[in-house]
């Protein structure tokens, strides 16, 4: 098989959605109420915590900066108004899965956190088995938030680390160096919270591939269960802070990423660690490695998920819902969510319905996505595609040349991802996606 080298990455570093939708959010238009669906069957839960204290330069993330405690309080109440407006759609089902994004939400308080997790332990039905998840900013971790996400049931944490060179943390305006890093995993892990995922972002100012892969080196000797090694999108014609970013230095070139991304791999791979897809890795006895060996890998808009067939109840700021045919967008300005939910309106502002070939679509990139194989004809079949072969001709052409790289290995209307395939499955994805267009909101594929 092929290796995974500096050349083959160069020639498929375009931009290219991350599929954790199809069609992607780019494709939403104004929707200001969910359409009918089903309402049976489990759910997972996903709170937006909006806030943060201080601003990373380089985060493209909604949030808000502020230094006020007390914001907290009243966007927690508003929280608990919002899944009372769900609450209809949420009664009787079983939550398998609850998760706290940001922003920031070890912003708010011990306190707060146990009350929202009461809440929803009282007022709906947690499955036994469900997973409970929260992002954790390690530079403000108190004991006693640790000790109430245990007593609640949280088992995974997934901390932001970025990059622990000094250099590269004055530059994004984010100072964390490897002990609070270590220190952080460690009274988690204590408190019995132990699965660990870690983020680090490579192609930030002052990284260098060998600078990066000490990072790497240092956040293996932690043993995460989870890595995602996120390419660093510079759009600051979206997020107007990232023009902070590059006042110290200019952005390594795509060889120099290209080179980090390597090292990272090289790093982990040696370790352990299984590559799932894309930059994402995790050890051999995850849940997700599981997932993905057995073929009920899912992905989402919270990424990679062992949670297949769920639907999404988005609850926050910009929060985004999914049922079986359409995703529904929270307003994404802190003002008009607020008004919103104290008028007793659900705050959706915009969303798509899917169509029977987006629905298609959606499974074939989501196959690709997540599984080593894709039955191209039985999904076809399934969508009452008389002749798949020819419905999809232009597709199928298109594959030719990632064929010829070893990323794709094609036996008629059957295709099998390749280990390589799986470094660049979100380019191998884009053939399929009719959505897709020339945007400078999507990231590059390294």
């Amino acid at each position: 098989m092929p290796n995974l080298t500096a050349q083959l990455l160069q020639r498929y570093d375009v931009p290219t959605p991350r599929y954790t939708s199809y069609p992607t959010a780019l494709a939403f238009e104004p929707m200001t109420e969910f359409p009918e669906h089903d309402t049976s069957g489990p759910v997972s839960l996903y709170f937006h915590m909006v806030f943060c204290r201080s601003l990373c330069w380089y985060c493209a993330c909604t949030k808000e900066i502020t230094r006020t405690q007390s914001r907290s309080g009243r966007y927690l109440d508003r929280l608990l108004g919002e899944l009372e407006l769900r609450a209809d759609t949420l009664a009787g089902r079983p939550i398998v899965s609850m998760h706290l994004g940001g922003g920031t939400p070890t912003f708010f308080t011990a306190v707060e956190l146990d009350a929202l997790a009461r809440f929803v332990g009282d007022r709906f039905e947690l499955a036994d088995d469900a997973e409970l998840s929260i992002e954790i900013d390690p530079r403000e971790l108190a004991d006693a938030q640790v000790e109430v996400l245990a007593e609640a049931g949280f088992t995974r944490a997934s901390l932001g680390v970025q990059d622990h060179d000094p250099r590269v943390q004055a530059a994004i305006h984010r100072h964390q160096p490897f002990e609070m890093t270590a220190d952080a995993v460690a009274r988690l892990r204590a408190a019995g919270i132990d699965a660990i995922n870690v983020d680090l972002v490579y192609g930030l100012p002052h990284q260098t591939p060998e600078r990066f892969r000490r990072t790497c080196e240092e956040v293996a000797s932690l043993e995460p269960n989870r890595l995602a090694v996120y390419s660093y999108a510079h759009v600051p014609w979206i997020a107007p802070a990232q023009k902070l970013v590059t006042r110290s230095a200019e952005l390594p070139d795509a060889e120099a990423k290209i080179a980090m991304f390597l090292e990272a791999t090289d790093v982990f791979q040696s370790q352990g660690y299984r590559h799932i897809g894309m930059d994402h890795f995790a050890l051999a006895d995850d849940t997700l490695t599981r997932a993905l060996d057995s073929g009920t890998m899912q992905r989402n808009f919270m990424g990679y998920t062992t949670h297949r067939g769920v639907d999404i109840c988005g609850i926050g700021v910009s929060a985004i819902s999914q049922t079986g045919d359409a995703y529904i967008q929270n307003a994404r300005e802190l003002t008009e969510w607020e008004a919103a939910i104290d008028a007793g309106q659900i705050p959706c502002t915009r969303g798509i319905q899917l169509t029977r070939e987006d629905q298609l679509r959606r499974e074939i990139v989501m196959k690709i996505m997540c599984s080593n194989e894709v039955d191209i004809d039985a999904i076809a079949t399934r969508y009452d595609v008389d002749d798949p072969a020819i419905f999809f001709a232009k597709e199928l052409e298109a594959l030719g040349p990632l064929v010829e790289d070893g990323l794709v290995r094609r036996r008629d209307m059957r295709l099998e991802v390749t280990q390589l395939g799986r470094f660049l499955v979100r380019n191998i994805a884009a053939t399929f996606d009719t959505s897709r267009r020339e945007h400078q909101g999507y990231s590059r594929a390294v």
